[in-house]
């Protein structure tokens, strides 16, 4: 990748905490959150945090209009019912002027062996012809699945990144180095 000092790059991610409170978590919550600090973050989340603090990108997260509950087994038959609908939940707020950016990192956890549906409904919004995308998951072990063939199908005029970064839900706490590091092999960071 070229050092380009007018490029802009922007983390827009999807990620969903199942608690706020650091105390007292289930299983669940343990997997799919990191506490930093005291604050709960997502994992998704986190890996984004880290991805913007080193490439300086500007950052949008994905939320539904309407919230997705905390609760594991409800957020479990909503996400299965999305997939199995293929529903497009629709997203609050959005990208200003999305033109502005070259990279963008997409972020996500893997549902099901797929990227949640509001991720669809953000490639189904954003036209990202001419841009990098960087896709990045973290997982129970699944990894992307089938997530960036899925990409590159409906961004066909991106230069969508084939081995992007996937990160263990096992590990997300610790993974910090290991996302620089391969953030400084991908060019991303000097």
């Amino acid at each position: 990748m070229d050092s380009n000092s007018t490029a802009k790059n922007l983390v827009v991610y999807f990620s969903m905490p199942e608690t706020t409170e650091p105390e007292n978590m289930s299983r669940e919550e343990e997997l799919s959150t990191v506490v930093i600090d005291g604050e709960v973050l997502g994992n998704t989340q986190y890996v984004a945090y880290i991805i913007a603090e080193n490439t300086g990108a500007d950052i949008f997260r994905i939320e539904p209009v309407t919230p997705y509950p905390l609760d594991h087994s409800e957020l479990e038959d909503i996400a299965q019912k999305e997939q199995s609908e293929n529903f497009r939940p629709e997203i609050a707020g959005m990208v200003e002027d999305i033109d502005q950016y070259d990279t963008i990192f997409f972020g996500f956890p893997n549902w099901y062996y797929d990227m949640p549906m509001i991720m669809y409904s953000f490639l189904d919004q954003y036209d990202l012809a001419g841009k990098t995308v960087v896709p990045f998951v973290t997982s129970g072990g699944s990894g992307f699945s089938d997530a960036i063939s899925t990409i590159k199908d409906m961004e066909p005029d991106a230069d969508v990144v084939t081995d992007g970064l996937s990160i263990s839900r096992n590990v997300v706490q610790d993974s910090k180095s290991d996302i620089i590091e391969w953030l400084t092999e991908k060019g991303f960071i000097q």
